[in-house]
């Protein structure tokens, strides 16, 4: 069913949960798995490097540090995530997502709420468990 499988992460813990449920879902299916990050300082390319690791020998991995405008917040990490995923046709998106509510949610939103409307592969949402 998935053949490419993307996950977007970063330094939180439902990012690993994330990760966490792309390494399941794309050894299961025996999936390529591209692993990205929205550049946010130097040592992000530590956590790319980790990811790899935590995914061990057995998939196909790749990891993807990706470039957003800082001034557009997380509108522009959004748009890097689709832009990212659209080039690689990715099949499946997998985000960690918080569970924000009311004016929290209206005033942050999401990257997770702004990708359904980016993307055109299935997205698949994770909370921490």
């Amino acid at each position: 069913m998935y053949n490419k499988i993307m996950v977007a992460i970063d330094d939180s813990e439902m990012s690993q949960s994330a990760l966490q449920e792309a390494l399941h879902i794309a050894g299961s299916y025996g999936a390529k798995l591209c692993i990205v990050h929205v550049a946010s300082n130097l040592d992000d390319a530590n956590l790319l490097e980790n990811a790899r690791i935590a995914a061990g020998t057995v998939l196909d991995v790749e990891t993807r540090l990706l470039e957003a405008d800082a001034e557009y917040g997380l509108s522009s990490v959004a748009e890097a995530v689709a832009n990212a995923a659209a080039e690689w046709e990715a099949d499946l998106v997998v985000v960690g997502t918080s569970n924000r509510r009311g004016l929290e949610r209206l005033v942050i939103g999401s990257v997770a709420e702004q990708l359904v409307s980016k993307i055109e592969a299935s997205i698949l949402l994770v909370r921490l468990h």
